[in-house]
């Protein structure tokens, strides 16, 4: 009987319910829909990519009327302003190209709908909308229409638990058990033991032994069947088509041996090779699992944020020691790290890290305030709803808005030798066999399942990631916290260091202040510490500690301008604050100080001169430095320490002075422009352009919140004098990357050379394969804190 598939999901059409549009059939309305959606946005180029994307639409109406309740959907949504929403999602049926395509051109199906990121190993979608033009449920609905329908749990959204995905331990269990009775059952035929009874059942032991294997055939192995076949659907080769191709011939030739009395087959090899490939890739996930955990809920961002206590004392406390009712004070660009409500009268907030735009949302007191804003203006305060989540700051940090192009040469090495070892592995495989099937029929399956099994690339493609892995977890218990394995790389690569002066080699934990003019009141004296409350620049810092405690008083206006100075209104009274040139409009007349001005109610008092603490370890940093890399020095203030710079640092250290932010920028475009590959080093305040025009972006944390999103790097103050163990540990990185490289490769060389000659059987490749990865991650691992402490012996 002819049979129809579906144009849209390729499934078989049952003739009853068959649906005709466009000359096309169509097994359901739901596909018709998608169909029709793709010709009205001319996206019908989705159905080149794939025949069946995700999974037949069922009928849903009704299914999710519970998303018309606000109170519901806002427990699912990530992040929520008046025209911007963002959820995550989780999507089953993502398996391919063609649905990553699809689910991320999802604005091109829906009005509302501004950009869609796939998470694709963990099968989400992060969908960023307009709740006033499209709603949830309609978004959820789309889904579902195009065949992508959306897992949603209440019960997991609201006790944070998640389900576990146990398939992987069922599949080596099933596997382990059937290999276990098999080899027991095998005995007799392995010792040739002639004996009545023994024969007489032979037939029966036999049917047994391949009734035990089917389980392992058809379901432990069925991962490697499927990511095969989709494989060669999508026309990329990729590592499991030879390991399915093997278990295959295996089980076939097992089959026939059996039928036709050859012999008892090799069930034992094949259930003991499913298991122990099992085996390997469980190791894998554990592993990745472990650095996951280490880098998600161990290496805290260093960073901040002031607590008011009761007795309205402030304190700067570590972000994950914030509780929910805590009073917290968030100062001009700080991130509010936490779900809060405003309890200051009025205020703007930069939400770009989340959303990417740019526009600041203006809040009311009494308004809900959500983690990843930039606080912009006056100080404010709130009051916390939710203690802080750190995945959630290492996602705006990783947010694809701030990631960086830059060619990543280990990938590149691992993808192009991916891309050719499976063409050349079965053209291997099949040559071995050709030969030996003219010499020994038994031999000649061995060689080719062996020659299958033993040049599993796994080790190879591990090797750059299990030592990356390895590096961010030793560094971020150091306090060095990288956006990514690639950061490292990069480090390695840099030949040329620029350092910005004030607040990176100066601290703004000692600093000698004198003041110079008029004698200031007390009533200036507390005007002046409630405007530099607010304000998070490094001078500014200093100088509130320098001042003594005073009551506080409404601000009723602030404006920091970056690398010029303040502009506030205290108690009705006008206040500046900053260069010479800003407070005065005019160039200082000794200009070798490095100074903040005071203009109070129009009125010129005079400034405060400070004579900058250097960071420990300076001077021996830059001396370690020298030989290997360019140093420069890139400063906002003045010439005024040009002398004391020139003593402290080594001989042709370049200084360059009076560098507004935009001048930083240019500066790092061109070094770049000149070949050089530059490493940034800087506060992330008046820096934050040139942290992301540099190959490599370091921010510098003393006890502030704030960190700039384009940074790729946040190094924690007091570890600033450890900044060329870390380089010279990136490098040491891709050194053990090289040598796991050429350990693996040689490994397969060896592998296919015995497997070839006929000296390696099927059982013993399986055993060696997943061995290969243990042993390069065992590796990698002890090479990495080899070198981590064999550099960090030679520095102390």
């Amino acid at each position: 009987m002819d049979t129809q598939n579906c144009f849209h999901c390729g499934l078989d059409i049952i003739k009853s319910e068959e649906i005709i549009f466009d000359e096309k059939k169509f097994c359901c309305n739901g596909c018709k829909t998608v169909y029709e959606i793709f010709s009205v946005n001319d996206m019908t180029c989705y159905y080149d990519f794939e025949n069946a994307p995700g999974a037949t639409p069922l009928d849903i109406n009704g299914k999710y009327d519970f998303l018309e309740n606000e109170s519901i959907v806002a427990k699912l949504l990530d992040f929520q302003e008046a025209a911007t929403a963002v959820v995550s999602l989780s999507i089953p049926h993502i398996h391919c190209s063609s649905c990553i395509w699809i689910l991320e051109n999802l604005q091109r199906l829906q009005q509302g709908i501004s950009t869609s990121q796939v998470n694709f190993p963990e099968k989400k979608v992060r969908i960023t909308y307009n709740p006033e033009v499209v709603s949830l449920k309609q978004i959820v609905y789309l889904l579902s229409a195009i065949g992508y329908e959306p897992y949603i749990s209440l019960e997991n959204y609201e006790t944070g638990k998640n389900n576990v995905d146990r398939s992987l331990t069922y599949k080596l269990g099933v596997a382990f058990f059937c290999f276990g009775n098999i080899m027991l059952l095998s005995f007799p035929e392995y010792f040739e033991v002639k004996e009545f009874w023994l024969d007489s059942f032979k037939p029966f032991f036999r049917g047994l032994i391949f009734a035990l294997s089917l389980p392992a055939f058809f379901y432990s192995a069925s991962d490697y069947y499927v990511s095969a076949y989709k494989s060669i659907k999508s026309r990329m080769l990729n590592i499991d088509i030879p390991i399915a191709l093997g278990i295959i011939v295996m089980f076939v030739r097992s089959v026939v041996d059996i039928l036709f009395d050859y012999g008892s087959g090799f069930f034992d090899s094949l259930t003991g090779l499913i298991f122990f490939m099992l085996l390997g890739k469980m190791f894998q996930i554990k592993t990745y699992s472990f650095l996951s955990f280490e880098r998600d809920f161990k290496s805290y961002f260093p960073i901040a944020i002031t607590r008011i206590n009761s007795d309205t004392s402030e304190e700067s406390v570590p972000i994950y020691d914030i509780q929910k009712g805590d009073r917290l004070l968030i100062r001009n660009q700080e991130l509010i790290p936490v779900d809060g409500i405003l309890i200051s009268d009025k205020t703007a907030i930069d939400y770009s890290f989340v959303t990417g735009e740019a526009d600041p949302i203006t809040k009311n007191s009494g308004d809900k305030v959500f983690a990843g804003g930039k606080q912009m203006g006056k100080v404010i305060e709130m009051e916390v709803l939710h203690s802080v989540s750190q995945s959630y700051l290492t996602q705006l940090w990783s947010n694809d808005v701030f990631q960086k192009n830059v060619e990543r040469k280990h990938k590149t090495i691992t993808d192009t030798i991916s891309r050719y070892f499976t063409p050349a592995l079965l053209s291997i495989a099949f040559l071995a066999f050709g030969y030996w099937i003219f010499i020994d029929t038994n031999t000649a399956f061995n060689v080719f399942t062996a020659v299958l099994i033993v040049a599993c690339p796994c080790a190879l493609a591990l090797t750059a990631p299990f030592t990356m892995g390895n590096v961010l977890r030793i560094v971020g218990k150091q306090q060095f916290y990288l956006k990514n394995a690639l950061v490292i790389e990069q480090l390695a690569a840099v030949d040329t260091i620029v350092f910005d002066k004030t607040g990176t080699i100066t601290t703004n934990k000692k600093s000698n202040i004198v003041y110079e003019g008029a004698a200031l009141s007390n009533q200036n004296t507390i005007q002046l510490k409630n405007v530099l409350r607010a304000s998070n620049h490094p001078l500014s810092r200093m100088l509130y500690d320098y001042l003594p405690d005073s009551k506080k008083i409404k601000t009723s206006h602030f404006e920091e301008i970056t690398g010029q100075g303040i502009m506030a209104t205290v108690d009705g009274v006008e206040v500046q604050i900053g260069s010479g040139i800003f407070v005065q409009n005019k160039v200082e007349s000794n200009n070798l100080q490095t100074a903040v001005h005071v203009k109070i109610d129009g009125i010129y008092l005079g400034k405060y001169i400070f004579n900058n603490q250097y960071r420990e370890g300076l001077e021996l940093l830059f001396k370690n430095l020298k030989g290997d890399y360019q140093i420069k020095v890139l400063s906002g203030d003045n010439e005024g320490e040009r002398e004391i710079l020139e003593a402290l640092l080594p001989k042709g250290t370049a200084l360059i002075f009076n560098q507004k932010p935009e001048q930083k920028l240019e500066f790092i475009k061109k070094l770049q422009d000149e070949g050089k590959n530059v490493m940034m080093v800087g506060d992330g305040l008046n820096d934050a352009g040139a942290l992301a025009q540099s190959n490599v972006g370091i921010s510098i944390s003393e006890n502030v919140n704030v960190f700039s999103p384009a940074c790729d790097a946040i190094l924690e103050a007091k570890q600033f004098e450890k900044l060329d163990y870390f380089l010279k540990l990136s490098k040491k990185a891709m050194l053990t990357i090289k040598m796991s490289f050429a350990l693996s490769l040689l490994y397969n060389v060896v592998g296919l050379t015995f497997a070839v000659t006929a000296n390696l059987k099927p059982l013993i490749a399986a055993i060696i394969m997943p061995l290969s990865t243990i042993t390069i991650v065992s590796f990698v691992t002890i090479m990495s804190n080899y070198y981590a402490k064999n550099l960090r012996r030679k520095k102390h």
